[in-house]
């Protein structure tokens, strides 16, 4: 028992390190071949939107305002996609090592054995990384 607690503290802080890492790390999605720019870190904040003066069509704003707000959403969700890239490759090789040790969930805040279940990103227990079993907040 104390070998399995002894694993667990060190997958654990494994876990932290790559959350870690993953709050450190940016990455951009685009629109519009590049009339808008979305940075997002590695858990998927946006940290920069940065919009092309050339995407600003003086002569007709209400079309501009639609077509930009479409880019912006656009660029979001691309870099978002990328964030979700970058978390897989970060978080699931850990998330595939915590198979072998079932009963973790009792140590955080899921049920015990469960690895706990996908939920909203910055949820605790919840993210793309299913690792709420631990007590760690989601990714």
């Amino acid at each position: 028992m104390q070998q399995l607690l002894a694993e667990a503290q060190k997958m654990q802080e494994k876990l932290m390190s790559a959350q870690q890492e993953l709050a450190d790390t940016e990455v951009q999605g685009s629109a519009g071949g590049g009339l808008v720019t979305a940075t997002v870190n590695g858990q998927g904040e946006l940290v920069d939107l940065v919009i092309s003066p050339q995407a600003v069509d003086p002569a007709d704003p209400a079309e501009t305002a639609e077509t930009l707000a479409d880019l912006v959403l656009a660029a979001v969700r691309d870099a978002n996609r990328a964030a979700g890239e970058l978390q897989q490759q970060k978080m699931g090789p850990l998330a595939e090592g915590l198979g072998g040790l079932g009963g973790l969930g009792e140590l955080g805040g899921g049920e015990p054995g469960q690895p706990g279940q996908p939920g909203q990103p910055g949820q605790p227990g919840g993210g793309p990384s299913g690792l709420g079993g631990l007590g760690l907040p989601g990714v």
